[in-house]
């Protein structure tokens, strides 16, 4: 049967999930994690290697897992895949969502507490029979306990990017159908949020197409269960558990429904009180005139054809969708025509990288040579410092040895005529007193450091903000990495006065970067006007372990529009010489 790049992928990441829960050889496990990663960035057809029998020509799929992926295509089973799932109990496999809950312990709660399911998880940390497990103890239970329900307040939600990936085909899939005038992604998604609930499609069209249009809708490939289906609005829920609304209203009717329907609620009260005192009212069928009694009067339409027509309407010029939350910027495009946002094109290279001398899964000539093929001119390597020992964290000579490997790369890509450039750096953990890892020698010999807590994210306001601020002082810190720390629908961040941060930051020529992987993307941009005020830095880091991490920018470069960031204050919109100099210019 044909198969796609990213079924196979799934299928060989189960294995690697199933085979941690099961206490399988580590190493083992790990050759199809990145057998997954592999597939999943390959740029041709699985099928074509299937059907010619070449599955080992690509790069990292040794002859067992050929035999794996083949066996698939033929009979859509892997038996390795079968017999671990017959072990391993569903329940227990959800338990991987949960943060800081690893597979060695998941495996032991479920032997020794003989329980599977998330509620006895829950029960078991409650009664205290996780605790009294071996290498486990009260805090564990209780942070197991936290993380659950953290998952659980956060079930109905999606992170931007599964939003992204859900929306993209839908509407790639609707633009195309015989009526549609007018198509838009609306709601939380097209502000950029950083999770989203319902995903939202409106469409202008015709009366006569409208019928035809919700079929097709549910109907599509992805939809597994139509919730409801009408003459204005139908919902489905799709393969991945999300619930999609599409609703579709006159072509006229469009740029009022669009902004209506993107929000966000704040925004929208605030435009009706606008219209309100302007003698017309605005809602999602149009701007009309009120009558003398303040009702509003259907049969006096106002003329418009887009969102900009009727924010004119207002007083206003258009405000960018990432924009609408009611956080100053109704008093800004009152006075200002537009906000010089920052945009994916502005992005000229890649700060924030991982390669194989840590926890990436390439080499740093990999990830450069990817960063190339994107059009990127530098890359920031920053492999893990010495303490994060668990992330294969670089001993000091160790660190010596990669400089060697990163000149030597440079100085080819010079010879080859490249004008790209390998940027030393180093992800240092900030320990619990703010001071960075190696000593101030080698820390010298950096291009730059990025400081980043990964440990004692729980520490208290007080510590924590010290912690902080010796890391932001210390001479050698350009960059502060994820501050909070917070993982999306997994794990709260950690407990930060943030203004404070962003104004020490500002005041020490430091950045705090805006971390591009849907994970985090982390600095919130809720904290954007005031890094505007204080003229904070900030630089769009993917935080890539693999070639594929690299493509996460454009999630920061929309959480960075929504924070009001501008080209002139994201470092890696520089050249690579400008951006060399500002590491040098610490104050």
């Amino acid at each position: 049967m044909s198969v796609t790049n990213q079924e196979i992928a799934e299928r060989l990441r189960e294995i690697y999930q199933l085979m941690q829960l099961a206490g399988e050889n580590r190493f083992r496990a790990i050759a199809f994690d990145r057998a997954a990663q592999t597939i999943e960035s390959l740029n041709d057809d699985i099928n074509d290697y299937i059907e010619d029998g070449n599955l080992t020509d690509i790069k990292g799929i040794g002859k067992s897992i050929a035999e794996d992926i083949q066996s698939y295509a033929e009979n859509g089973t892997i038996e390795v895949l079968e017999e671990l799932r017959s072990r391993i109990p569903e329940g227990v496999i959800k338990w991987l969502d949960i943060s800081g809950l690893g597979p060695k312990n998941i495996a032991k709660i479920h032997k020794e507490l003989g329980i599977s399911e998330l509620e006895e998880l829950k029960a078991a940390c409650e009664d205290g029979r996780v605790a009294e497990l071996d290498g486990l103890g009260k805090k564990s239970a209780e942070k197991i306990l936290k993380s659950i329900e953290w998952m659980e307040q956060f079930d109905e939600r999606c992170r931007l990017d599964q939003a992204t990936e859900i929306a993209r085909p839908m509407y790639d899939f609707l633009k195309d159908l015989e009526g549609v005038e007018a198509i838009e992604v609306a709601g939380s998604l097209r502000r950029s949020n950083e999770t989203i609930g319902d995903i939202d499609i409106l469409i202008g069209a015709k009366e006569k197409h409208i019928s035809d249009l919700f079929d097709a809708f549910v109907d599509h490939e992805l939809v597994v269960d139509v919730l409801g289906r009408g003459d204005t609005k139908s919902s489905i829920r799709t393969q991945d558990g999300r619930q999609v609304d599409l609703r579709i209203v006159k072509p006229e009717q469009f740029p009022a429904a669009l902004m209506y329907f993107t929000g966000s609620k704040e925004h929208n009260v605030v435009l009706r009180q606008r219209a309100r005192e302007r003698g017309l009212s605005l809602n999602e069928y149009g701007l009309f005139e009120l009558d003398d009694k303040g009702n509003t009067n259907f049969d006096a339409p106002i003329d418009y054809s887009s969102e900009t027509d009727i924010y004119q309407k207002l007083d206003l010029h258009f405000v960018p969708p990432e924009l609408r939350e009611d956080r100053g910027e109704i008093d800004f495009f009152e006075n200002n025509e537009e906000m010089n946002l920052l945009t994916d094109d502005d992005i000229r290279g890649v700060i924030h990288a991982h390669s194989t001398w840590s926890d990436g899964k390439y080499s740093i000539k990999d990830m450069a040579e990817a960063c190339m093929e994107r059009g990127y001119e530098y890359l920031g390597i920053t492999d893990h410092s010495h303490t994060a020992a668990y992330a294969g964290g670089l001993k000091a000579d160790e660190v010596k040895q990669q400089w060697e490997e990163i000149d030597e790369l440079n100085e080819q890509f010079a010879d080859e005529g490249q004008n790209f450039r390998i940027f030393k750096g180093i992800e240092s953990d900030i320990l619990s007193d703010g001071s960075l890892d190696y000593d101030d020698e080698l820390l010298e010999g950096f291009d730059f450091v990025i400081a980043s807590v990964h440990s004692g994210l729980e520490m208290n306001r007080d510590k924590m903000m010290t912690r902080f601020q010796n890391a932001i002082t210390n001479p050698y810190t350009r960059i502060v990495g994820h501050p909070t720390g917070r993982l999306l629908l997994k794990r709260d961040g950690s407990d930060l006065d943030i203004n404070k941060l962003i104004e020490l930051a500002a005041e020490h020529n430091t950045a705090i970067e805006i971390n591009a992987s849907p994970w985090r993307l982390d600095l919130d941009w809720r904290h954007g006007n005031k890094a505007k005020e204080v003229g904070l830095m900030s630089s769009i880091n993917p935080d890539a372990h693999s070639i594929d991490g690299i493509d996460d920018i454009p999630y920061g470069v929309r959480i960075a529009r929504k924070g009001k960031f501008e080209k002139e204050r994201i470092l890696n919109t520089k050249s690579a010489d400008e951006l060399a100099q500002w590491f040098r210019d610490k104050e």
